[in-house]
């Protein structure tokens, strides 16, 4: 994956996005189409509520995920063994339905003589989940974009999730959770380096897709 490129066609895209007014219209619009009345009392300043959440739904558009690892540190005194960041809570929007997608996250990496701050794996998770997203996307996002900025000697990232455009609409199926994973270099290569990080989140047994 090509990250500067990517962050360079999302950046592209930001800039030629619509208007604050533009987008509050097009609120109006659904508004209009769900067949209420975007001017009445309850309705009224819905447009600019709405258009404030989509600004935080969707931050992670204007975040560059090299920048978020760019500081790494290599006084680790040798240490060689696995890092892991397990369950760290995350929402995100289906690009399908735009409606939430809402579970956690666990990342682990074998480090190369470089380590990165734990809260730049939380930022990082962020970052590609306030984007409209798949699940699976957003799974190989995050291991491919550490393997290629950290160079690690293998990453494993695993999402599980809760889909609310299938607990709320669709099939109607309450309690149903996605579980993807990614696994690179050690992890793929090496059966019991996966298993040490799947027994660690809990996980042995667990059938996840890659």
């Amino acid at each position: 994956m090509n990250i500067e490129v990517n962050f360079a066609s999302a950046a592209l895209e930001l800039s030629a996005r619509p208007s604050r007014e533009q987008a509050e219209a097009a609120v109006r619009t659904l508004i209009r189409w769900a067949g209420d009345d975007p001017e009445r009392e309850g309705l009224h300043d819905t447009p600019k509520r709405v258009v404030r959440a989509y600004e935080d739904f969707f931050s992670g558009y204007g975040a560059d995920p090299a920048e978020i690892l760019a500081r790494t540190f290599s006084e680790v005194e040798g240490y060689d063994e696995m890092i892991v960041l397990k369950d760290i809570r995350f929402e995100s929007h289906c690009e399908h339905h735009m409606v939430p997608f809402i579970g956690k996250a666990h990342i682990a990496y074998l480090p190369d003589r470089r380590v990165v701050g734990i809260s730049k794996l939380a930022r990082l998770i962020e970052l590609y989940g306030k984007r409209l997203q798949i699940q699976e996307k957003m799974t190989v996002q995050i291991a491919d974009t550490l393997q290629n900025i950290l160079q690690p000697l293998g990453v494993a990232v695993v999402i599980e999730a809760t889909h609310q455009c299938m607990t709320t609409r669709g099939v109607h199926k309450p309690g149903v959770a996605l579980v993807t994973s990614r696994m690179l270099g050690a992890f793929r290569d090496n059966p019991a380096t996966r298993r040490e990080f799947m027994g660690i989140i809990g996980l042995n047994g667990t059938s996840a897709n890659t």
